[in-house]
Parts: structure tokens; sequence; C-alpha cells
């Protein structure tokens, strides 16, 4: 099993990028959620990936955060989601938001998801209420909100949205500090590039 990648993303296209290790270039599924916090060709980006391993197909799932991983593994367990429909829920919807219509049982939420109907939206709320506690996103509301205030400090000292985005990133891979820590690491980044 392929638990996570490193890499150069070579390639970057809607609902999949590429993603180029020492030469090997390893096609992954990723949310449309997530691509737009994705690093751009020819930058370094780690996921968190899912195998998926059937007769005629060996496929990999990649995330951004753990729990955007936990979240799809709970989904395809269920009876009558596979991969394809996890990757649709998962780019339909942010994870908090899915979380908390499973935790309301809001069905009219849920099935604004493309490819979910009532049916199987019904069964989500069966089996995953309270197997999702809002907790599970803490870590990762967190670390969205802790890059978004980064982003917008860089803003303000007068760098551009693309260029600050890209050094917040690259301060997260690997380490979620404290913003200041994370704005100081972006800052050199910022630099280093002029």
């Amino acid at each position: 099993m392929i638990a996570s990648l490193k890499g150069i993303v070579y390639s970057k296209k809607p609902e999949e990028i590429v993603v180029d290790v020492h030469g090997i270039g390893y096609h992954v599924c990723v949310p449309l959620s997530s691509l737009g916090s994705m690093p751009s060709p020819g930058e370094e980006v780690f996921l968190h990936t899912y195998t998926h391993v059937r007769e005629d197909a060996l496929q990999l799932y990649g995330f951004l955060s753990e729990e955007e991983k936990k979240i799809f593994i709970k989904l395809i367990n269920i009876n009558g989601v596979g991969p394809k429909l996890g990757l649709a829920i998962l780019s339909g919807m942010p994870v908090e938001r899915f979380i908390e219509a499973v935790h309301n049982e809001d069905l009219p939420m849920l099935t604004t998801i493309s490819g979910l109907g009532k049916k199987t939206a019904s069964r989500l709320i069966l089996e995953l209420r309270g197997k999702l506690l809002p907790q599970d996103t803490t870590s990762f509301s967190r670390e969205h909100q802790t890059a978004g205030d980064a982003v917008s400090a860089l803003i303000n000292l007068g760098y551009k949205k693309t260029d600050s985005e890209k050094a917040v990133e690259t301060a997260l891979t690997g380490s979620s500090g404290s913003l200041e820590d994370i704005i100081k690491e972006a800052l050199k980044h910022l630099t280093k590039n002029k």
C-alpha cells in the first residue's frame, strides 16, 4: 500500500494530478475542492494517499490532510459508496459542512452533491451518524484557518496573492507551527525568490 507521496507536480487537471517521484509519475485522483490548494506544476507536493486495488485497476487517491483521507476511507466502507462517489462527495462540499450535514441529518444538503441520491444520502446518515464527530476536522479547520490568516498577513505586507499562497503552502509542508512561524517561513521563501 502506498500511504503517502512526496514529489514534484508534473501536471494538474480537474480531479487528478501526476506526481513525479524520482522519475516515476504517479497518477493521483484528488478532490476537486483541494485542487486550488495543490501546488503548481514544477513545485513540490506532499499527499496522504489511499491505494484502491481492483481486479482490473490499481488507483491512487490523494489528500492534502490526514483528516480528508480518514473521511474518504469511512465513506468508501459504506455499502454502495465506491471511491468515485467518495471523491465526488469530498469534491461537492467542504469536509466540515459534510460532517455537519450528516450530524444534523440534513438530507436536502447532502443531495446537492452530484451523484448522491436520496437513498445513498440516507444510508450515509444512518451509517455515519455518531462516527463523524466535529472534532474529526478540528486540526483540519485550524490548519486551513491559520494558512488563510498567513496569506492575508502577507497580502497586507504588499505581496501578491498567488505568491503569498505559494509561500504559505511551502511553509506548511511538513510542519504546522504557529501563525507567526508560518509567516516567518513564508517571508524567507518570498525574499529568497525575489
